[in-house]
């Protein structure tokens, strides 16, 4: 609270003194701040200053949660894959569409912070130029992606999702052929049939891209 009287003084009277020093300096400034916190409820319990809260609060810009704003997502994680190819030395070319899904869907508490964090650590990991599922952190690999709590999933959902990017991936090197994809994968056409069926994947959607 002492250092909020400071402050307050240096907004109202434009005036403050240095640590150790006995000299009146003026000030003439514009201060822009952020917060993550709820400065009315720490208003209510005491903790943060009525008088200082209204002269900040001259023109405030409310910024939503990243899982709110999911348009931006993809935006960020095109910034920071530029920002760590660059500085890990990579050549990143894309990321997979499932990666893409993972990222979009989840919840993002740490918000912006968190992104970045995760992105970096895909590159770290990234051999091939693709950021795959695999890359991610394990939260966003498992059916927690929305922030519900839940126990279901883990280490299956992990395995699956890692599963169903590989089949993607030759589909879409194949242009849909599951016979070619089923010999580069080492498994049998039935096999990659089931597979198919399980997760739910058009390999007509690749064969019609392939045309284009």
């Amino acid at each position: 609270m002492a250092v909020q009287i400071k402050l307050l003084r240096v907004l109202q009277e434009k005036e403050f003194e240095r640590i150790g020093g006995n000299t009146t300096v003026k000030a003439n400034v514009r201060i822009i701040t952020a917060t993550n916190k709820n400065l009315e409820a720490l208003i209510q319990e005491g903790k943060f200053r009525e008088d200082l809260y209204y002269r900040f609060n001259v023109f405030p810009i409310l910024v939503p949660p990243l899982r709110d704003r999911k348009t931006d997502i993809m935006l960020l994680a095109d910034h920071f894959i530029q920002k760590y190819s660059k500085e890990h030395g990579k050549q990143i070319t894309r990321i997979s569409t499932t990666s893409t899904d993972m990222l979009i869907n989840y919840h993002w508490p740490g918000n912006v912070r968190e992104l970045e964090n995760c992105i970096e650590r895909a590159i770290i990991l990234c051999t091939d130029g693709v950021i795959h599922s695999y890359h991610l952190p394990p939260n966003l690999q498992s059916r927690e992606t929305d922030g519900s709590d839940t126990t279901i999933g883990g280490f299956k959902d992990i395995v699956a999702n890692m599963e169903r990017e590989v089949i993607l991936e030759e589909l879409k090197k194949t242009k849909g052929n599951m016979a070619k994809a089923a010999r580069t994968l080492g498994i049998t056409e039935r096999m990659i049939g089931l597979r198919v069926a399980k997760y739910e994947i058009d390999p007509g959607w690749f064969k019609q891209r392939g045309k284009n």
